[in-house]
């Protein structure tokens, strides 16, 4: 596959750079060891601002349901159409370089469960250039849309990795098997999949659907009446793919989101790192999610 991908989004960014659509983060960082794995939190600075957006937005912000970026996103920041139902945005508020939102093109809920098209077109973008995919079902794990989308963040030295856990699971686990960490006390389920870079995309979307279908029964994952999930994130990268229920948003005022199941701490303030340090990155996990 040619670097078409990677050469839209980065001169999409330049511009969006250019003219403060894209607002870059500012981060400090501290690196903590838990469980014989390295984590690192990050206190990033324009979360403050993105917080400040909010509570100005007209109507009142991203939790506000009437309002939705996703769907007649804004023009800068739209690099363009990807598979049959998804367009791919830069996300404003960036964690880190080439941060992308893979947003479906008509609404549908976040929390409706995850469909071979949304793992498509991740796997479009991760058959280019690897990295990880990322998904927050619901406002307990850390949503900040109710418009169904995927992320993707490139692999890069310090982006979430699921890399952190590879050491702790089967190396010989086959495709679609599954396997649990011994390191995490919350519930949570590693399926092996197909995936990354080079991998075919038609190869790689039926390996992450069914490895997600497979995560949900053995975690007993079901829909609702409503057809809507209970809230969990979802992980898929390096091979794995990773689910986990959520109880709750906040660990100590810490928004919990995907990425940080993968080595990657947020913060919005530098005292909260050490609410974190305090405990444990692994112990800050598990308090969002069900015992084991």
């Amino acid at each position: 596959m040619t670097s078409n991908w990677m050469k839209m989004i980065d001169a999409c960014s330049a511009a969006a750079l250019a003219s403060g659509a894209l607002q870059p983060v500012q981060v400090e960082q501290t690196e903590m060891e838990d469980g014989g794995m390295r984590f690192i939190v990050r206190w990033v600075s324009s979360l403050a601002v993105k917080d400040a957006a909010a509570k100005a937005a007209i109507p009142g912000g991203p939790r506000d349901p009437d309002f939705n970026p996703f769907l007649k996103p804004d023009p800068e920041l739209t690099v363009g159409p990807i598979g049959d139902e998804h367009v791919v945005i830069l996300n404003k508020f960036p964690l880190c370089e080439r941060h992308l939102v893979l947003a479906r093109r008509e609404f549908e809920e976040q929390l409706l469960p995850l469909v071979r098209s949304d793992f498509a077109a991740l796997a479009i973008i991760m058959a280019e250039a690897g990295g990880i995919g990322l998904y927050n079902g619901g406002t307990a794990a850390g949503a900040s849309q109710r418009h169904k989308h995927v992320q993707w963040m490139p692999e890069a030295e310090g982006n979430a990795s699921l890399q952190l856990f590879a050491p702790g699971l089967p190396a010989d686990l086959p495709e679609q098997g599954v396997a649990t960490h011994p390191a995490l006390a919350m519930k949570h389920c590693f399926v092996r999949v197909h995936c990354g870079k080079g991998v075919a995309v038609d190869l790689a979307a039926d390996s992450m659907a069914a490895g997600f279908a497979r995560a949900c029964d053995e975690l007993d994952l079901k829909p609702g009446a409503d057809g809507l999930l209970p809230p969990f994130n979802l992980l898929v990268g390096d091979g794995c793919l990773l689910v986990l229920p959520r109880s709750q948003e906040h660990f100590e005022g810490i928004s919990m989101s995907a990425v940080c199941f993968a080595g990657t701490l947020y913060t919005r303030t530098s005292e909260q790192i050490e609410a974190v340090r305090r405990v444990g990155p692994l112990q800050a996990m598990a308090a969002v999610g069900y015992a084991a």
